[in-house]
């Protein structure tokens, strides 16, 4: 019996270091980029720490305490798992994730999963999702009266402990933030779209568009298209990652130009084109007409980022 409990004691230990390296590989590789947001290393570094100290702890407990009762001072005991199918059961269940981490390869995420969340054309803080079904239009000026109205409510809403990014963007002056960013870019002769930028170049696009037609925009995306898209047509698209991948979200820019039949799904492509609005299904939004297209690379981190340096 003590060997068995002393056994347990030490493969629990192991189970721990496996998460441990799992994480550890994650980051030396920067394959946790796939997973996690820049702005959390912090907590991961921290999670690293304390689980090698615990599966340390944990294989010491294997051998001088194995004939010992697992106590905790609540006037009950702890029992391990007595009967093979559930220590099978039990650690299987720990162990599999661990494996298939270290052993399964790293994927990001793409047009596939984009399909399933839904692209955003418009405005990321209004979160108006366009799935390229029919939905009814709406002019320039009522797009900006339901921005407006969505902004005074999150400004009413009171910051709790959980608040997403749009919660912080309806605190900020927005047109003094935005509005400096739409100065810069009417000062360039190609307002470029950047990683550090991305997202909040499309808000600038969306909320002045009226000011910055004819303008040549350049940009580098993944391309989507939704099913009965035109060929013609393509979205330049990134996934945006607040925290990690459950709260991705899917954000791009309608391109439109005989270039575009060319380039299938997943292929990455940076474009310069002249901003036109467009009436897609009846929405108003902002897109690009073809002026230069290409293939490029993937970049080495796929995602971007909210900006919070407001």
């Amino acid at each position: 019996m003590e060997q068995e409990h002393g056994f347990q004691h030490f493969l629990r230990g192991i189970i721990l270091f496996g998460f441990t390296m799992l994480l550890l590989s994650l980051i030396l590789s920067g394959q946790i980029q796939y997973y996690i947001a820049p702005r959390m290393m912090p907590f991961i570094y921290f999670s690293v720490a304390v689980l090698l100290v615990l599966s340390i702890l944990q294989i010491l407990r294997s051998t001088d305490k194995a004939g010992k009762e697992d106590t905790c001072g609540c006037e009950g005991t702890h029992a391990l798992p007595d009967k093979r199918w559930k220590k099978v059961v039990i650690y299987t269940i720990f162990l599999l994730p661990v494996l298939s981490g270290l052993l399964l390869p790293e994927k990001v995420l793409d047009s596939s999963i984009a399909a399933t969340r839904g692209v955003q054309l418009s405005d990321q803080f209004n979160s108006r999702m366009l799935q390229f079904d029919d939905q009814p239009k709406q002019s320039a000026e009522e797009e900006t009266r339901a921005a407006a109205d969505d902004l005074a409510e999150l400004e009413a809403r009171e910051l709790g402990e959980h608040f997403t990014y749009e919660d912080i963007v309806a605190t900020v002056d927005i047109d003094d933030y935005y509005g400096q960013l739409l100065k810069e870019a009417l000062e360039q002769d190609v307002v470029k779209i950047t990683d550090d930028n991305f997202l909040d170049m499309l808000s600038v696009l969306n909320m002045y568009a009226d000011q910055l037609l004819g303008k040549e925009i350049e940009l580098m995306g993944f391309v989507y298209r939704e099913e009965g898209m035109p060929l013609d047509h393509l979205v330049v698209a990134r996934f945006s990652m607040t925290c990690c991948t459950a709260d991705s979200a899917v954000y791009g820019l309608l391109v439109e130009g005989e270039e575009a039949k060319q380039y299938g799904e997943d292929s990455w492509v940076r474009v310069t084109g002249t901003l036109v609005e467009k009436d897609f299904n009846g929405w108003l939004i902002p897109a690009l007409v073809i002026k230069e297209i290409g293939e490029v690379e993937p970049p080495e981190t796929p995602y971007v980022y909210p900006n919070f340096r407001f």
